[in-house]
């Protein structure tokens, strides 16, 4: 991770708003969250200011949602965070930022879904977003393509979270990653993905979704890769809810890889929720239970 030089402060934020968008910098400022590439900063109570801080690629991420995600959020069935404002690199502040819709809501690390429904809103929130995606769409930054090229990402993080303990079940888990490793490749066209719906970038109320945020890694692929989402963030006994209402129906060679993307986002979460093994990101244990539980999921359904 390479952080800004740049101290972001409200201050900050408010000067910046200041110079560029002065109409807006008399809303109250606080902050937000802290994520692996932005920093997000609550504006007023309608609105949120996003600024890169923690990766070199953070601003090229978020010039992607400025361009693309206007186009596709209107189409989907849940809020999710459109770009309103493009702050330009200044002395000030030398990289690019956005201003974008605030989207209420509790991540699902801290607050899981737990009602069934949340099955339908998942199906339908992806349902409208996987179609295919125009030319000239971004390309997934490692995603969407052959599973067969994370062999070695599989590999390092099987090493390391069965040396720390953390799997209750390798030969289940290995056995999930070689089936889905043999599937055939997508042969579709590229659909619209978010590629990064892990349980922090999905907010819930009242036990459902209510909105999906981070659209930093929006490229076009293969499903797959999205499809992995029902294991992580769904109750117990809603994975085949999901698989119901998803349309078109998911065949059974892109089931058996976005089984082995849910490992793969497993083994993330397992990692950063665990101090010894991701401590650099502190104070997410809370990503550490969804994974577990989908490896849970993921060998108890291994022969269907």
């Amino acid at each position: 991770m390479t952080h800004t030089k740049t101290e972001i402060t409200a201050e900050l934020v408010r000067d910046l708003l200041r110079d560029q968008h002065p109409d807006l910098a008399d809303h109250p400022v606080e902050l937000g969250a802290r994520g692996w590439d932005n920093q997000l900063w609550r504006l007023g109570d309608d609105l949120a200011v996003r600024l890169p801080w923690a990766t070199q690629t953070a601003d090229e991420l978020l010039l992607k949602e400025h361009r693309w995600l206007p186009d596709l959020a209107p189409h989907l069935p849940l809020p999710v965070p459109v770009p309103q404002r493009l702050g330009e690199p200044s002395e000030r502040f030398p990289r690019s930022w956005i201003v974008t819709t605030w989207v209420p809501g509790e991540p699902a690390d801290r607050a899981p879904a737990t009602r069934p429904e949340a099955a339908d809103s998942l199906a339908a929130f992806l349902t409208a977003l996987h179609r295919p995606a125009p030319d000239g769409a971004p390309t997934g930054r490692g995603r969407g393509g052959p599973l067969s090229d994370h062999a070695g990402h599989f590999a390092d993080g099987f090493a390391a979270l069965t040396g720390a303990g953390l799997l209750a079940d390798p030969d289940g888990v290995r056995a999930v990653w070689a089936d889905a490793l043999a599937a055939p490749e997508w042969e579709g066209p590229p659909l619209w993905l978010h590629g990064d719906l892990h349980p922090a970038n999905v907010l819930t109320a009242d036990g459902t979704f209510c909105g999906v945020i981070d659209f930093g890694d929006l490229f076009a692929g293969d499903p797959a890769s999205d499809l992995s989402a029902p294991w992580l963030l769904l109750p117990d006994g809603a994975v085949d809810r999901f698989h119901r209402a998803y349309e078109p129906t998911v065949d059974a060679a892109t089931l058996r890889r976005a089984r082995g993307w849910a490992v793969l986002r497993a083994f993330v979460c397992i990692s950063v929720g665990d101090d010894g093994l991701h401590g650099r990101l502190g104070g997410k244990e809370s990503w550490g239970p969804p994974g577990q539980a989908a490896l849970r999921r993921l060998i108890a359904t291994a022969d269907r």
